[in-house]
Order: structure tokens, then C-alpha cells, then sequence
């Protein structure tokens, strides 16, 4: 795991001086993703620079530095990731000759590229990545991103310039490169709450999409190919559902390939654990990963004590059962306050996941302990884990009965009703049905309710502001998968199409952005064996049946967690894993919010609508509403203001 950054100016060729000190600045500002060591390659006649901050995980000797080059000299590659199968294709390679200088997968990945050939390799590799190579006889520059989007990669592309980065910071260290803010990525952000691939919040760079690399021959125009398709994999699998399938064979399967997915991640010459919430997911990669080692496993969790967002307890009776070597911290609201000064220098564009607070505390702490820390991302989307996927779905089935003035009735009847009236219906519910903030719940449900499609539903749920064009002065909200009319015939089933587009958007841009971040700021790699290639594609080939039973989503994946833990430690309801701004915002962080939200400020700006920002800021301070979610959008973007300029 490390930083990259570098840039290749053909036309306006630089020397080796300023080659230097154009590529040492841009890795200069990635620092934080690895403290263990820096170094650059140039080629003056060439015009690249290339440069590496490295975290050193396999292979800690100077045979694993970066940039490296390959046996023959014709490659040279800066690479942060790793690949997981690098010792079997080390094994491979061995076979046809191939000697080695060290133990590095980076080593392997470029003799690879000698002997397959680049789209060869990486049809074979099996990892998370974000490659830059040149190539010295074709004089190709090639940039490549994993499949499901891990790993970030930036870029900038002007006429006979191409510069790259892990972070928008690497390219913002450019000389003489002015950066313009995209109004219509602004209002894709208000909608999402992150600015969705493949724009940035500036004009002039892009986030090379998952799956994809860019192959630029100087003086040709760059191309952008998919090497990999999350959804042709998710419609060559649906085609497979109508096939008789035994659900105890499924489950064998299944536990084969992750128990391999994360044995392959629990290779590394540095301390290794894993973040434990007590969930199912994360509950059972370290399952595996204690059932597969000699000695206790390493876990971490946090805890809140506010009601309603503490796992920490549930994270303890897993890792008891489980024998591990368990660490928890229980965080109090200063902690996480005093972090919110840094998070838009964190993050380079706008994000307004509040979840980034406590991922950046529990990898803060991890990281005091470990150098690699495992994860349970991924197993939402492909096993349909978000309530989204049960009460969309279940909603839309019984509303799309109902007429219209009686569904008008029903949303202005939950609107009317008081806060408390909600918590005290919860209470009376079975567990296994007790919704967490259900007022919360209650009023999406107000606006489900106008609703006219199971699409629009789901728009809703994953919406921060409704109308992103009428909150950002002169944009036009960009198109994304969830605006791709196709995606209905190719997809027709509701739930598989809601996976579909959160395995397109909001995983990469939202959930793997916000790890990366959280993880690097502090020197430490995250691995996430439920995102393997491999158990994605077998995922695909599940039918829902194996997947939504009796209103709960992973239904297979709970079957294999059952092999390794009582079900009573892990059935109940699912919590997200945030903290709790709805009332720091009318609390501890009442006067930030009011100064970022000054409706007089926002309209000399001459960016955003300030009515309808005044009207939800108001809303939520009575404690009419909670509006946590769209304003929190609204304060990471003026704070990111602040910060970029």
C-alpha cells in the first residue's frame, strides 16, 4: 500500500533538475500513505517523472522500492496495492525461466507484463491496484485501476500532458496548472454526497473509473477501456439463476472461495489484523482468519455511548467466542469533534459520509498495534445486506397497489406525527424488526410514500438533496448509472438492479473512498477479502433466493458465519456504523454549522440556493426533522471550501 504520482510532458520537456522537483513535490503531498520511504524515477529524454511513497508490507528490503523496472528494462512501474496471488504467479513464472532479484509481488506484477503481456497479467492478477507504466518500446503510458475500485487513481489529461496521483492533492502540486471548480460535479455531490466517478470536483481532472485502463501514446489521443465489467459479470450471472441450485453445495462453495480470499490476505511481512464491528460481515473475515491461524487474531472495534450506535459490545462477544486478541476504545463526542478540522484535507473533494469519522478513529487506533487491517466491505452489495434492498423492494410492492390520494394521506399522516411516537412504536416491535433511529425511518417512509416507480424509490434512499440542479446556481446534474434507462431490460429485477448500480457508485465512490482515506491518512492497509474478484463473480450467480430470505439480506453468507458462531451473536438488526450528528449538530457543533451555513455567505458565494439550506438548517435545530444528512453535504462542501479555496 502506498501513494503514486507523476506526470509525462512530452512537448515542453523538462530536465532532469526540474523533473525532480516537479515529481518530488507531487509525492511529497502524499506523504501519509507512506511513512516508510520515498523515491522517484525520471527519464528527461522521455519527460516522465514518476514517483513512490511507500508503506512496505511484503517484501521490506530495497528490492521492493519504488518506481521499479522490470528484468529487461523495458517496463517501469510506480504501484500502490497489492497483488494476493503474486506467490502463485511467482510459481509460474518460475516454471518459464523467470529469476528474481527479490520477494515484491511488484517484482512479479512487471516480469508478468514481460511474459503475458499487460492485459494477460491482468486478467490473472488477483488484488486491489492503481498502476502507472511505461513502457519503453512501444512508448506507451499505461494507467490502470483494479475491478472493483479499491484503490484510487487520478489524472489530468491537456493536449501533450498527462499527470497522475493517488490523491487530487499530487496533481494540485503542479506548477502552473489552474484548477476551476465543475458545477455540474458539484450538484452530482449534493445529490450522493460524493462527487460520482468519473469526474472530480474540478473541471480539469478525472478518476480513471474501476476496472479500466488508459493507454496514451504521445501525440495520439488517450484511450479509456474496461478490462473488466462489474456488469457484464452481474448479467452473465443473472442468467445462471434459472439453474436448479442446492443451497448447502452454494454455501460449501462459497466458504471455499473466502476462506481462500482471505487466507491470500493475511500474507504480509508487517503485524496483521482486522476491524471487527461485530456485524456479520466483518464478523466473519475474522472467523476465517482466526479459523486459519496458529495464534489469536488481532481485532479492533470502537465504541459510542450514545444510544443507537454502539456495536462495541456485540464486537466483544464475537472476538470472545472467537479466541481473539481483542482491542476496543470507546470514543467520546470530543474525539470525534476535534477531527472534523481535518477531514476536507483528508478527502481533497467534498465527501459527506459522517461514517468517515469513526472509520479514520478505529484505523487511528488499529494502526497503534497493526500495519494491515482486514475489513468486511463488499458484503452489502453483493449479498444484499442494505435494508434499502428489503423495504424498497417491500415498499414498492404494496404501495404500487395503493391510489394515489390514499398514499397522499398515508405521507402526510407520518409527517404530522411527533418524534417520540416513533421510538415508542419501535419499542413494542419483536427485536429482529426494531428499526435503529426509527424516526428517521418513518419520515423517508413519508416520502416514499409519493413515490411512482421502485427506481424512484431508491433515488430517494440514496439521495442527499432531491433537486442537485435547483440547489447549484448554472449546473446540470451529471449523468450516472442510476440515470441509465438500459439498466432496467438488462436488469429487470428490482433488488439485483439496485446492486448493481451501488456496485457501480456508491461502493467505490462512497464506502471503498472513505476507507482508503480513513486507512492512509494513517499508514495503514486495509484489505477487503470480500471484494475478490472471484467472490463477486460467484455472488452474481446466486440467485435472490440465496441471498433475501424472510425479509433479512445474506442469507448465505449467515449460513457460512453460522459454521463458526452462534447465530445469537450475530442475528439483529443491521446498524450503520456512525456517529451521531443528527444531535452534535444542535449541540457541541451548533456554532460551526452555524457559520458555515450563514445564508448571507452561502448567497454572496453565488454557488448554492441558500432557501432551501435555511429552511433544513431550520428544521433541524427546532427538532421538527432531522436533516442531519443534506446538511452535513452542504457543511463538507463549505468547510472543503475553506480548506482548497
Amino acid at each position: 500500500m502506498c501513494g503514486i504520482a507523476g506526470f509525462f510532458a512530452r512537448r515542453r520537456p523538462y530536465n532532469r533538475d526540474r523533473l525532480v522537483e516537479v515529481t518530488t513535490a507531487m509525492i511529497a503531498s502524499l506523504a501519509h500513505r507512506g511513512p516508510d520511504g520515498q523515491d522517484i524515477w525520471v527519464d528527461p529524454e522521455a519527460g516522465i517523472g514518476f514517483g513512490h511513497r511507500r508503506l512496505a508490507i511484503v517484501d521490506l528490503s530495497p528490492t521492493g522500492k519504488q518506481p521499479m523496472r522490470s528484468a529487461s528494462g523495458r517496463y517501469v512501474a510506480t504501484y500502490n496495492g497489492e497483488i494476493y496471488n503474486y506467490l502463485d504467479l511467482r510459481a509460474e513464472l518460475e516454471q518459464a525461466g523467470t529469476s528474481w532479484r527479490g520477494t515484491s509481488d511488484t517484482e512479479v506484477m512487471l516480469a508478468g507484463f514481460e511474459h503475458w503481456g499487460v492485459q494477460s497479467t491482468l486478467s490473472r492478477m488477483v488484488g486491489m491496484f492503481a498502476i502507472a507504466l511505461w513502457d519503453t518500446k512501444t512508448r506507451d503510458i499505461w494507467l490502470i485501476r483494479d475491478r472493483l475500485g479499491v484503490k484510487p487513481l487520478y489524472y489530468s489529461y491537456s493536449g501533450e500532458c498527462l499527470a497522475f496521483g493517488s490523491e487530487l492533492k499530487a496533481l494540485r502540486a503542479l506548477p502552473d496548472r489552474r484548477w476551476t471548480l465543475d458545477h455540474d460535479a458539484l450538484a452530482g455531490y449534493m445529490r450522493f454526497g460524493y462527487v460520482p466517478a468519473p469526474a472530480t470536483i474540478y473541471g480539469e481532472a478525472r478518476k480513471l473509473p474501476a476496472g479500466h485502463f488508459m493507454r496514451w501514446r504521445p501525440g495520439e489521443v488517450p484511450t479509456i477501456e474496461p478490462y473488466w465489467s462489474a456488469r457484464d459479470v452481474a448479467m452473465r450471472g443473472r442468467a445462471k439463476w434459472a439453474r436448479p441450485i442446492d443451497a448447502h453445495e452454494s454455501t460449501d462453495r462459497l466458504e471455499a472461495l473466502l476462506k481462500d480470499a482471505v487466507a491470500k490476505r493475511m500474507i504480509a511481512d508487517v503485524p496483521l489484523g482486522a476491524f471487527l464491528s461485530g456485524g456479520i460481515d466483518s464478523s466473519l473475515v475474522v472467523a476465517l482468519m482466526q479459523a486459519q491461524s496458529a495464534k489469536p487474531v488481532r481485532s479492533f472495534t470502537i465504541g459510542f455511548s450514545e444510544s443507537g450506535y454502539d456495536e462495541a459490545r456485540h464486537a466483544k462477544a464475537v472476538a470472545a467466542h472467537l479466541g481473539t486478541d481483542h482491542t476496543e476504545l470507546y470514543v467520546q463526542p470530543r474525539d470525534a469533534l476535534n477531527l472534523i478540522p481535518n477531514l476536507s484535507r483528508w478527502y481533497d473533494e467534498p465527501f459527506s459520509d459522517s461514517s468517515q469519522i469513526p472509520t479514520y478513529l478505529v484505523s487511528e487506533m488499529t494502526r497503534r498495534h497493526v500495519t494491515v487491517a482486514l475489513s468486511g466491505d463488499g458484503g452489502d452489495e453483493h449479498f444484499a445486506g442494505y435494508n434499502r434492498y428489503v423495504w424498497a423492494a417491500e415498499l414498492w410492492r404494496r404501495i404500487a397497489r395503493m391510489p394515489g390520494p390514499i398514499r397522499a394521506i398515508g405521507a402526510a399522516t407520518l409527517g404530522a406525527m411527533p418524534r417520540g411516537a416513533f421510538d415508542l412504536v419501535a419499542r413494542i416491535l419483536p427485536q429482529r424488526y426494531r428499526p435503529a433511529r426509527p424516526a428517521e425511518k418513518a419520515a423517508k417512509l413519508a416520502e416514499i410514500l409519493r413515490m411512482t416507480s421502485g427506481d424512484a424509490i431508491y433515488r430517494r434512499l440514496v439521495s442527499q438533496w432531491q433537486e442537485p440542479d435547483a440547489m447549484v446556481r448554472g449546473a446540470h446534474e451529471p449523468d450516472t448509472p442510476l440515470s441509465d434507462a438500459t439498466l432496467l431490460s438488462d436488469m429487470p429485477d428490482f433488488v439485483a438492479r439496485m446492486q448493481l448500480v451501488d456496485t457501480l457508485t456508491y461502493l467505490p465512490d462512497d464506502i471503498l473512498t472513505k476507507v482508503d482515506r480513513a486507512t492512509m491518512a494513517v499508514g495503514l492497509e486495509g484489505r477487503a477479502p470480500l471484494l475478490d474478484h472471484r467472490v463477486v463473480e460467484y455472488a452474481w450467480t446466486l440467485p435472490l433466493s440465496l441471498k433475501l430470505r424472510s425479509g433479512e439480506g445474506k442469507w448465505i453468507l449467515r449460513e457460512v458465519l453460522a459454521r463458526y458462531l452462534p447465530r445469537n451473536l450475530f442475528e439483529r438488526p443491521k446498524m450503520g456504523f456512525g456517529v451521531p450528528i443528527d444531535s452534535w449538530l444542535r449541540g457541541p457543533l451548533r456554532d460551526w454549522a452555524d457559520d458555515l451555513l450563514d445564508p448571507k455567505a452561502i448567497a454572496a458565494d453565488g454557488l448554492l440556493d441558500p432557501a432551501p439550506i435555511a429552511d433544513a438548517w431550520e428544521l433541524h435545530r427546532s427538532g421538527k426533522r432531522d436533516m442531519h444528512y443534506p446538511l452535513w453535504t452542504i457543511l463538507m462542501f463549505r468547510d472543503w471550501q475553506r480548506t482548497w479555496g
